[in-house]
């Protein structure tokens, strides 16, 4: 299409475009009929344009084009779990999250007959050991010419999950330190925060926060060199907002970036992104995949490097081969049929898309400087600040979900009443809270659904 045809039209500005729509709303509120106010504080109009942008935005240095589809895979037997990482390799796995609970796994059988140099490596250890880290590390480096792995080792997740550090704070940061210098990583988990219940702006300001805790420290005790090298990845789930998950994930590198720069290391990181559980559901669970799907795109678009799917049973069942087969499946046909690699940075430009992480990060800059202010993330911890604004958070949310106002499809609304759950649950789908002491008030996950699906169990 030549150029001179695009001259035979005149520009359209915003202001126009608006007094357009008021003609047609015929006398009806303009801000009352169409602006959407969500509970980050946002007004989400029903256009955007050109016009609001100053400048235009950066383009993001993400690549959609190299995207990993990732197994995540519970350790108890170590054998057992080599030989399931393998066939998932087989059926298309690019990358394995091995979930280890006890450091008597031994790392050489985990790990036997899987290219390192290609598949890229996941360990996420329940428990810290610096011991079993080192080993790890090292087998992993002597096997593979180019070793592709990451370690997630999180003290002050573990806190804010459990109320406990695993030891105590002093012998927690030692073994930690030791960690990070063996591996020069460090890992932050911010899926806590969705899955309990905090909005997209709580969940990237207690990030940042949660991620300058451990920048404060090793600022004192990590030499600049390594500093510089130091690789830093985010542990992110992804909720069904379609485009506030994608300006979400776009908002955290800039926000990370900004932090990155205050301490002179890198800033490049990594995101790991996994669907969100809260908005999953035991009833027309089918729906389960719909809501992955879309939340695996909004990933994809928003530039995460990893995407480890959940089955669509992962709530109510044992681990299982055609549920993951199935979530692998998702991410085989979003890569391979539906050319979700073929563009990088695919939602740059996208007018409504940089509105929404342009807002996204200011608040959530505002919300991280406040928390800086009021002497920081593990202070608010223990004082139970972070923890009461997620429970105003999850009360509009719940109350929006019981109004039906918030919807989860088969659920509370259009549920099937025939639909019976009661004799094919294998786990408890629902909180169980444990009594035990704790040092500070841990950070409930919790679904949504949870109190309407007990009363339709109650009845069958």
């Amino acid at each position: 299409m030549s150029k001179s045809l695009f001259n035979d039209f005149e520009g359209v500005s915003a202001k126009a475009w608006k007094q357009k729509i008021q003609v047609d709303l015929k006398g009806a509120d303009y801000n009352n009929a169409l602006i959407w106010k969500t509970h980050e504080g946002i007004d989400v109009k029903p256009f955007y344009h050109a016009d609001e942008f100053e400048t235009l935005p950066e383009v993001s240095n993400t690549k959609a084009t190299e995207w990993k589809i990732c197994q995540a895979i519970k350790v108890s037997d170590s054998q057992k779990a080599n030989l399931k990482a393998i066939d998932a390799i087989k059926r298309g796995a690019e990358s394995i999250l091995f979930h280890i609970t006890s450091d008597a796994i031994s790392i050489e059988d985990l790990l036997k007959n899987i290219d390192l140099d290609k598949i890229h490596i996941q360990i996420k250890c329940y428990f810290i050991s610096e011991v079993f880290i080192h080993k790890a590390n090292a087998f992993i480096s002597n096997m593979a010419k180019k070793p592709n792995t990451t370690f997630h080792t999180d003290i002050i997740g573990n806190l804010a999950n459990t109320g406990n550090w695993y030891s105590n704070l002093k012998e927690d940061h030692l073994k930690f330190e030791t960690i990070v210098k063996t591996t020069n990583q460090l890992s932050i988990d911010l899926s806590l925060y969705q899955n309990a219940g905090a909005t997209i702006v709580q969940q990237l300001a207690y990030s940042l926060a949660h991620a300058n805790e451990y920048l404060n420290h090793f600022n004192k005790v990590i030499a600049s060199e390594p500093k510089q090298s130091l690789q830093v990845s985010f542990n992110v789930s992804l909720g069904s907002n379609y485009f506030f998950e994608i300006a979400k994930l776009k908002a955290l590198r800039q926000l990370w970036t900004t932090l990155a720069s205050e301490y002179g290391i890198s800033t490049k990181c990594k995101i790991i992104a996994t669907p969100s559980k809260r908005n999953k559901t035991i009833y027309d669970y089918n729906v389960n995949m719909l809501r992955t799907t879309t939340e695996c795109m909004s990933a994809i678009i928003g530039g995460a490097n990893t995407i480890c799917n959940l089955p669509y049973d992962v709530l109510y069942h044992n681990s299982n081969e055609f549920g993951d087969r199935i979530a692998r499946n998702q991410l085989l046909v979003l890569k391979h049929e539906s050319y979700f690699d073929k563009v990088n940075n695919p939602s740059d430009g996208a007018y409504y898309i940089e509105n929404l992480t342009s807002q996204l990060s200011e608040k959530a800059l505002d919300l991280f400087k406040d928390i800086e202010v009021n002497g920081g993330f593990l202070s608010q911890l223990k004082e139970g600040t972070i923890q009461r604004k997620i429970k105003e958070s999850v009360d509009k949310e719940q109350a929006d979900f019981d109004a039906e106002t918030l919807v989860l499809l088969g659920t509370n609304k259009h549920p099937n009443s025939a639909d019976k759950m009661k004799n094919d649950i294998e786990i408890s789908p629902f909180l169980e809270i444990k009594k035990r002491r704790t040092l500070i008030k841990p950070i409930v996950k919790k679904r949504i659904s949870e109190k309407l699906e007990i009363r339709r169990l109650n009845k069958e």
